[in-house]
């Protein structure tokens, strides 16, 4: 049984938005409950402007990189862009390779494979990559802060290397010849950018730069074409949408609806996603069946699904990832089996802070989806490990409020050999001998970290409504908070003494369709997961995300349901 809360917020404020924004009073009782929400940012929130982006100079280290570029292209050098197997790290690769092409260079992608080489700029793919390419430069995007013997090996090489990256440093840097991180700068804002976000910054300093100089190939690039790549990467990457994500990510969802990206429109083809485009779509429909390639295979094959300009080629690809991610979900949801019910076994909420399953076998490429899985099961940070033939897991992490996932792991440092990552998802390896011993002091340090936590699954309410406040006006203002995503989340309306109209029906693979009179209106309403079991007896209070449901030319409203209790209308 989950908890009930309701967030806090000064009535005078959320009043005070209402009137200077023509916003439904809930809505702004939304934004007066956000704790960044000051008028300004409020104001701003409302009406994100891509002229409102921060100048890409201001981050660590840009100047030097983008000469070091423009230095490249002039000279004719071989560029290597060294990327990651996510989808963050794929859209970022393919947005760079197109700038740089465009910008006149011999530009060469490569991506690093998951499980042979790992995350970050490993040594076994730099080296072949400067075999084959012989570049004069590498320029990585969401990878390489850490990742000193690679980068120290292509500077003995006589190599430079440009590092572009947004993940925390969990040790000494790489000696980069310009390391463009905004984790390692001043600026709070800047440090919420999705390595995507970052890349988007340095293509902008490149164009600047080129067009102050009078290159003429920068004249003809519009930087707006590749939003679409960068609102995917954002969003599937999990970072806040706010400030300048928040901004990259309206802009392209805007893009996305007129895309000439190929691939692009295949993926939307075959995810069977349509207009108007949402950060759900990118997030849950479109990311998945892109990061089914790493996670199974190479990620080269996302890679040229983003590059093609042939639409008959983007079918294919496509098609074949879309094979891949339903492969995906099979391995997934095995792997999920197996890691409850070895946490089944011992949890005990009142001892077990953080959680840590394990299994020889398991696929490396699903373990962070597993991880997330436990996460939302549990209400625990967790840790999902593979165990390979060779004796070395390889770990996935994801965390929850509170518990800063890369600090945390720090502190288990002498017990393995590699981690890293963001405050909420990180990686680790260790040899499988000491997985015990790791399990037991996280878990105490977890304890520590989170011992004044409710950890008790619980929702919060962000408004209850009147009935006479759920209809089409609240809607409309409830879009003026999208996109919806990390720390801006779609809000959770209440509705108190609700009563059921119509018999409810299982639907699908166990939803509960049912309908609820709101004010004399029967509203539909969907219970995702909730299947055969009734609904309490009586009025009912109702915890739900608003939706619009299109049907065959039709729009209607839809609650779409996430906790249900007996009514306790009089508190």
């Amino acid at each position: 049984m989950k908890v009930w809360k309701t967030a806090s917020f000064q009535e005078s404020a959320a009043k005070a938005i209402r009137d200077a924004h023509g916003l439904p009073h809930p809505v702004a009782a939304v934004l007066a409950a956000r704790p960044w929400a000051s008028a300004e940012e409020t104001a701003q929130f409302l009406s994100p402007s891509l002229s409102s982006l921060g100048d890409p100079f201001l981050l660590p280290a840009m100047e030097p990189a983008v000469d070091r570029i423009w230095k490249a292209l002039r000279e004719k050098q071989p560029v290597v862009v060294y990327g990651d197997y996510d989808v963050d790290g794929v859209t970022s690769t393919a947005m760079i390779c197109r700038v740089l092409a465009r910008l006149g260079a011999e530009v060469h992608p490569v991506l690093p494979h998951r499980v042979d080489d790992g995350y970050g700029m490993s040594m076994e793919p730099v080296t072949r990559c400067m075999d084959e390419y012989k570049p004069g430069l590498i320029v990585t995007v969401d990878c390489g802060t850490g990742s000193r013997e690679a980068v120290e090996y292509a500077a003995a090489q006589g190599v430079d290397v440009v590092v572009t990256d947004h993940h925390e440093a969990s040790g000494e840097v790489a000696p980069a010849l310009a390391l463009v991180n905004p984790k390692l700068g001043d600026d709070p804002h800047s440090k919420l950018l999705a390595g995507v976000g970052v890349a988007y910054k340095l293509c902008h300093a490149l164009v600047k730069k080129g067009r102050e100089a009078g290159e003429s190939s920068a004249l003809d690039i519009d930087l707006r074409e590749y939003l679409d790549l960068v609102a995917l990467g954002t969003v599937c990457d999990i970072v806040p949408l706010l400030y300048d994500n928040r901004v990259l990510v309206r802009a392209g969802l805007e893009r996305l609806a007129r895309t000439g990206n190929a691939g692009l429109k295949a993926l939307l083809e075959v995810a069977g996603t349509k207009p108007p485009y949402t950060a759900y779509a990118l997030g849950f429909q479109l990311g998945p069946r892109l990061n089914a390639a790493g996670r199974l295979g190479t990620a080269m094959h996302a890679l040229n699904l983003l590059m093609t300009g042939d639409a008959a080629e983007a079918a294919r690809l496509a098609g074949d990832l879309d094979r891949t991610n339903r492969e995906r979900r099979d391995i997934e949801t095995e792997i999920f089996g197996l890691a409850s019910a070895q946490l089944d076994e011992s949890f005990d909420g009142k001892k077990d802070y953080a959680l840590v399953a394990a299994g020889e076998g398991w696929n490396q490429g699903v373990v962070g989806i597993v991880a997330s899985r436990l996460v939302r099961k549990y209400n625990r940070p967790a840790v999902v490990i593979a165990v390979g033939e060779d004796g070395v897991g390889k770990g996935s992490c994801r965390s929850i409020p509170g518990f800063n996932m890369v600090e945390n792991l720090q502190a288990c440092a002498a017990l393995l050999t590699r981690w890293g990552g963001h405050a909420m998802a990180a990686g680790l390896e260790l040899p499988a001998s000491r997985i015990g011993e790791f399990r037991e002091q996280f878990n105490r340090i977890a304890s520590v970290a989170l011992r004044h936590a409710d950890l008790r699954p619980s929702i919060t309410i962000d408004a209850w409504l009147e009935p006479g406040e759920f209809g089409a006006a609240l809607y409309e203002g409830q879009k003026k908070l999208e996109p919806f995503g990390m720390d801006n989340p779609a809000p959770l309306w209440g509705l108190r003494g609700l009563a059921p109209a119509g018999t409810p029906r299982t639907v699908g693979s166990g939803h509960l369709k049912f309908s609820l009179d709101v004010n004399g209106a029967a509203v539909p309403a969907i219970f995702f997961g909730w299947g055969d079991r009734p609904l309490p007896d009586g009025p009912l209070d109702v915890a739900f995300q608003m939706k619009l449901n299109s049907f065959r030319g039709t729009d209607n409203l839809e609650m779409d349901v996430k906790a249900v209790r007996p009514s306790k209308q009089g508190e």
